[in-house]
Order: structure tokens, then C-alpha cells, then sequence
């Protein structure tokens, strides 16, 4: 089973990716900004989950 955080970033970045998407159709520099950084952050904490995976699996092979 992935790691919490890798589905918790999924869905930040997904959200993300939403907010940047309403901020471009209504023109709001704010919501685009807002969206662009929940990307990354989602990113981010995607990555860590995956490294967390990674460890896990590392450690049930030893």
C-alpha cells in the first residue's frame, strides 16, 4: 500500500493543478499563484511518500 503522503500529495497537486485552472478562466493572479504553489507542494510530498516506499520495501526484502 503507497505511503499516506504520496496519496495526500496526489491530491494536493490535483487540487492544484484546479485552482491554477479557475485563477487562469477568471483572470485571478492570486488563485493562479495559490495553484502553482499546492503543485509543488503536492510534488514534494509525493516525493517523500515515495522515498518513504522505497525505505519501507528496502527494509521488508532485508
Amino acid at each position: 500500500m503507497p505511503d499516506h503522503d504520496r496519496i495526500e500529495g496526489a491530491a494536493k497537486n490535483i487540487g492544484g493543478q484546479i485552482k491554477e485552472g479557475v485563477g487562469k478562466l477568471t483572470g485571478d493572479e492570486k488563485l493562479k499563484a495559490e495553484g502553482r504553489m499546492d503543485q509543488v507542494e503536492g510534488k514534494t510530498q509525493n516525493a517523500v511518500g515515495g522515498v518513504k516506499d522505497t525505505l519501507r520495501d528496502a527494509d521488508k526484502r532485508n
